[in-house]
């Protein structure tokens, strides 16, 4: 038998008082957690979002009847108890906040009971993931959930603040738009008025926010639910949001200076880190060149080395073929790892292949000086010498290189150096390491569509000094984009805008729009620039992947209330689902089935 509140008063969360509280008659409500009977005496364990608090029921104080109802509780019953706050009868357990006290029950109510849950309602379970996204309203009520998501409301509070004192405006731009196939897959929606037409779900607010710049509101932000239809990884959502943010008047610079001084009061509130500015910075072709990656971890060394002069005029075809074909010979040096039996270097030769990699070349260095190597039989021993004085290599080393265009001798090394490092702990635990990566291409070859695509987005501004490369040599033009780089995660990106109508039509050019195509797809976005716009420059964070570093989470389906899985799926709702028939003639849809 369930009871009301009825004249019942929260006077305090469950640990919203302690010793200094003693005395006072209070009311407190939650979630039981346990309950344990000493026959006579009950102790139970009170949890809401705040944490666990101690009451303890005896016959004496409460009365029978409440007694008896102590007597019915378990685990997950919501109850409220009204009672006074005493020192611990018992020993003091300082893993609580409120481990020196409890409360002596006098009433008792409860309020809804509860079936045995299908996993513990604790810190760190060890249930498989998909039982808890399954019973995610259950398992948001773990401890270590909740503080991630009460960590988040406060992230967001504080960014809201930190950008209205640097003069931005909050503003909500719309959700169901036009599509705009340029990146990735849009969601699309049916429109049931407008029948064989469809609105697109914003994969971001780019377009609007440019617009909000024409119509002079100089500095915009948002934290803002955007929406991609692509493959999954534990770092990407169907569904996810962005701390979205567009200024007028401003240059690279200008930007970096607010964010950075965002990043440094948000992480100083939420974590207590203390961030020196100015952060560091690195162009793209740096970063690719000592790290293979525009998001490199600099969290430790292991960087990479062009050995394309030294073995220029080797024996080994595959370094020259290579060079031959105008890719590079570059490696890594594994210090300390020459050890390491032949199956493991055969698997790091597997996981190469996986990054486009046709093998890999070692080469251990022995404890007398020796060479364990692939390759070492196709160079003299000039050449071994040299390359690995190169390396830095000494005893107790392995070096590892690969051989192909830059593209796929990035992936792989970049790849391989983190996988080498995440098996060997070279990754310092609790550090953060901040970096913008400046510089980028503007544009990359696409081989599925035999043209070049934009990088970022076609209204990526190019540097101005490589403006004269659009029709000559449009693969080398630098873009004015950058992007915010942490512990090897890209925290977020962004650009300088085109804002002049010439350089908007080059770059339709060169990504291959016609005028007419270019007109059908942003056609309000360029009339807009008709009528006097100004500089303007932008960046957006993704908000969901810095929570999870902030939080130390593998996953940020653990920092979204409610995530879908890796097929875009909920677990929970079983969304997405059939619909009734009756909706999808209203829409004007019929569903075919696709012949085997």
């Amino acid at each position: 038998m369930t009871e009301s509140m009825k004249g019942l008063h929260r006077s305090h969360r469950c640990t919203e008082f302690g010793v200094g509280n003693i005395g006072e008659y209070v009311t407190v409500m939650g979630w039981v957690q346990k309950s344990r009977n000493k026959g006579g005496i009950i102790f139970v364990d009170l949890r809401d979002r705040s944490g666990i608090l101690q009451l303890i029921f005896e016959e004496a104080d409460c009365g029978a009847e409440h007694f008896a109802k102590a007597e019915r509780l378990r685990s997950e019953f919501v109850i409220a108890v009204c009672g006074k706050v005493e020192a611990r009868s018992g020993a003091v357990n300082k893993n609580l906040a409120t481990g020196e006290i409890e409360i002596r029950v006098e009433e008792l109510r409860i309020l809804s009971e509860a079936q045995t849950p299908p996993f513990p309602i604790e810190a760190d379970s060890k249930t498989k993931e998909e039982m808890r996204l399954r019973y995610r309203f259950l398992d948001l009520r773990r401890p270590d959930i909740q503080s991630k998501l009460m960590l988040r409301s406060r992230v967001a509070t504080k960014v809201r603040a930190v950008l209205a004192e640097e003069g931005f405006l909050e503003i909500e731009t719309p959700i169901l738009i036009k599509s705009t196939p340029e990146g990735a897959r849009d969601y699309l929606v049916p429109s049931r008025v407008h029948q064989g037409k469809f609105y697109a779900l914003p994969q971001s607010p780019q377009l609007f926010k440019q617009l909000l710049m024409c119509s002079g509101y100089d500095r915009y932000f948002q934290i803002a639910k955007c929406f991609r239809d692509e493959d999954l990884r534990a770092d990407r959502q169907p569904e996810f949001t962005q701390i979205d943010m567009e200024m007028s008047f401003v240059d690279v610079d200008d930007v970096i200076g607010v964010n950075e001084r965002l990043l440094q009061k948000v992480f100083q509130d939420a974590i207590g880190l203390e961030i020196s500015l100015p952060l560091p910075r690195m162009t793209w072709q740096e970063a690719m060149d000592r790290y293979g990656s525009d998001k490199p971890d600099t969290r430790f060394g292991m960087e990479l080395k062009d050995v394309s002069e030294v073995v220029k005029d080797c024996g080994f075809s595959v370094f020259t073929g290579a060079l031959e074909h105008g890719g590079s010979v570059r490696g890594i040096n594994a210090e300390g790892q020459g050890q390491m039996p032949r199956k493991k270097i055969d698997a790091l030769v597997e996981f190469a292949k996986g990054y486009g990699a046709k093998g890999l070349a070692y080469v251990a260095i022995q404890a007398d000086g020796s060479y364990k190597s692939s390759f070492v039989k196709f160079m003299t021993e000039e050449q071994m010498k040299a390359l690995v004085e190169v390396m830095g290599g000494k005893p107790g080393d392995l070096l590892l290189f690969a051989a192909d265009r830059n593209k796929i001798v990035w992936d792989v090394l970049g790849n391989l150096r983190l996988e080498i490092a995440r098996n060997a702990g070279m990754i310092p635990e609790g550090q953060f390491h901040f970096l913008w990566v400046t510089e980028f291409p503007l544009l990359e070859w696409s081989e599925d569509q035999k043209r070049f695509v934009a990088m970022h987005h076609p209204f990526t501004m190019p540097m101005e000094e490589d403006l004269d490369k659009l029709d000559s040599d449009p693969g080398a033009v630098r873009a004015k984009a950058y992007d915010i780089v942490l512990n090897g995660t890209e925290l977020g990106g962004g650009s300088v805008r085109i804002f002049q109508a010439d350089i908007q039509e080059k770059m339709f050019e060169v990504l291959g729009f016609t005028k007419e195509q270019a007109q059908e797809r942003f056609g309000f976005l360029l009339e807009a620039f008709q009528y006097g716009v100004p500089p303007h420059a932008g960046l957006a964070y993704g908000f969901d992947r810095m929570m999870m570093l902030m939080t130390g989470a593998d996953s940020i389906r653990e920092v979204i209330a409610f995530p879908k899985v890796k097929d875009a799926s909920d677990l929970m709702t079983n969304a997405p689902d059939v619909v009734d028939q009756v909706q999808l003639e209203e829409l004007g849809i019929a569903i075919t089935k696709e012949e085997q």
